[in-house]
């Protein structure tokens, strides 16, 4: 619907921006700031690698719960964002680690090479519900739109299934340091 009408109309864009709550525009920076904190080489701890997928997971589930929680299908919503999202898990973990990552068990860190592949689904997962928010704003019957639902859970529990199946593989590292590629 907002591509939809972007194409046809651009200078609606203007309209969608204005009408944007601020602190979208807050969460915007912070969620900017997290992504590139991770194109760099850089450590980090156990907890550091989960806040990032916990993070995600939090706003996929919410993006999931504010465009489709009163929505009765939502039981369905929330079995596929589930579902997809485990076996991205899966998947994901199948992948060995990026050449360069590194555990040191004497100070239970990591060394992580930088990628851009986090802000990358950062900015998907963030354009994602904001698009659908903009969507259900203009038209509150997408809820119900099955192939919508199908499309937007899907996206949220990909996204989240990449994150969650990256922190896999380095918890994984730690339990078995073989698995690092030098």
């Amino acid at each position: 619907m907002l591509i939809q009408m972007l194409i046809q109309q651009p200078q609606m864009i203007a309209t969608v921006l204005k009408s944007t709550p601020t602190w979208v525009w807050g969460l915007l920076a912070g969620l900017t700031f997290l992504g590139l904190s991770q194109v760099r080489t850089r450590t980090a701890s156990f907890a550091r690698i989960a806040i990032t997928p916990l993070a995600m997971l939090g706003l996929s589930l919410w993006g999931n719960i504010s465009a489709f929680g009163h929505a009765p299908n939502f039981g369905f919503v929330l079995a596929l964002w589930t579902g997809v999202l485990a076996v991205t898990v899966i998947a994901v973990m199948q992948l060995p680690v990026p050449a360069g990552t590194q555990y040191d068990e004497a100070s239970r860190t990591f060394t992580l090479p930088g990628s851009w592949v986090p802000m990358l689904l950062i900015a998907g997962i963030f354009l994602t519900k904001y698009v659908v928010g903009v969507d259900l704003a203009m038209q509150p019957s997408l809820a119900l739109d099955s192939q919508y639902v199908l499309v937007v859970a899907g996206l949220y529990g990909v996204f989240s299934g990449i994150f969650a199946g990256r922190a896999a593989r380095l918890w994984r590292l730690a339990a078995r340091p073989s698995l690092a590629i030098a």
